[in-house]
């Protein structure tokens, strides 16, 4: 494997920071997960728009242009030979001291790394995953803004470690307000009547890729979707339910806190949802091997 660091390439056991990087140190940096299928770089553009965005609302200067670091992720894909995977892109305040000030570090780290992933086993998208909420609470917007996309990833870690004490894959944070913002990797979205539904940013959740490319779905479907405020009993008495994120793709959720949703199998509307989105992975995104 070959890893992408400020300009160079290393083989992975020499692909080393300082100890001294307060994204190490502090969680102080942002990063995206990005898909390869088809031997495209799928939304290649808006990952690293939203890339950037995150690294503007920390005061975080990327010390290459938007250009020059879609150039570095395509390159890094060709160096690894990988036409279907994943991208790990991360932006970290740099080396600096072991005091707290992001003014004592003098540039940025530029990270990519290139591998593959199945964040689910096939089961689950064949007969839907079991979760749960959790009590862990989604950081507050006037805190570190869920928005963000950064290093610091422990409010989501406790969650997940929730899950995993309950013995499921995923788990459902709320926020202060008890209502539904999202899971601890991937946004959340429900059937009711016919209808899509997913919770707005402004409850938690993430500006999601994945999440905006099914709302594209369901329109060019002509699927009416919206972005209330939800609590768990929406999520209760939902005909279908389905998580989306980059690894995860579009996985069906079967059973929430004990409760059946709908059938208790991956509904119709989310088969076709899945159709779509796969269909749109094999056309967008920059190509990798001309």
């Amino acid at each position: 494997m070959k890893v992408y660091i400020d300009g160079e390439f290393f083989d992975e056991a020499n692909a080393k920071v300082s100890v001294f990087d307060h994204g190490l140190l502090y969680g102080d940096g942002v990063f995206e997960g990005i898909r390869m299928y088809h031997n495209r770089i799928f939304k290649l553009r808006e990952h690293i728009e939203r890339l950037f965005w995150s690294a503007k609302a920390i005061l975080l200067d990327i010390p290459m242009t938007p250009e020059k670091l879609m150039a570095a992720t395509v390159e890094t894909c060709r160096r690894n030979n990988l036409r279907e995977g994943y991208i790990r892109l991360l932006v970290t305040r740099g080396k600096g001291t072991l005091g707290l000030d992001p003014r004592r570090c003098p540039k940025a780290s530029v990270i990519i790394i290139a591998a593959t992933i199945q964040l689910y086993p096939e089961k689950y998208y064949a007969e839907g995953l079991t979760i749960v909420t959790v009590p862990t609470t989604r950081m507050l917007a006037n805190s570190v803004n869920p928005a963000i996309k950064s290093l610091n990833y422990l409010n989501n870690i406790l969650a997940r470690i929730e899950a995993n004490n309950a013995g499921v894959e995923e788990a459902i944070m709320l926020n202060a307000e008890g209502f539904v913002a999202e899971c601890t990797g991937d946004n959340i979205f429900i059937v009711q009547k016919g209808r899509l539904y997913t919770p707005p940013l402004s409850a938690g959740a993430l500006y999601g890729i994945t999440r905006n490319t099914v709302l594209d779905c369901a329109r060019d479907l002509g699927i009416q979707a919206s972005e209330p405020n939800m609590t768990r009993y929406d999520l209760y008495i939902a005909d279908e339910m389905f998580l989306t994120g980059t690894a995860a793709e579009i996985v069906p959720v079967a059973k929430v806190d004990g409760r059946v949703i709908g059938s208790g199998k991956p509904g119709p509307l989310t088969a076709r949802l899945i159709a779509e989105f796969q269909e749109r992975t094999k056309t967008d995104g920059e190509v990798i091997f001309d």
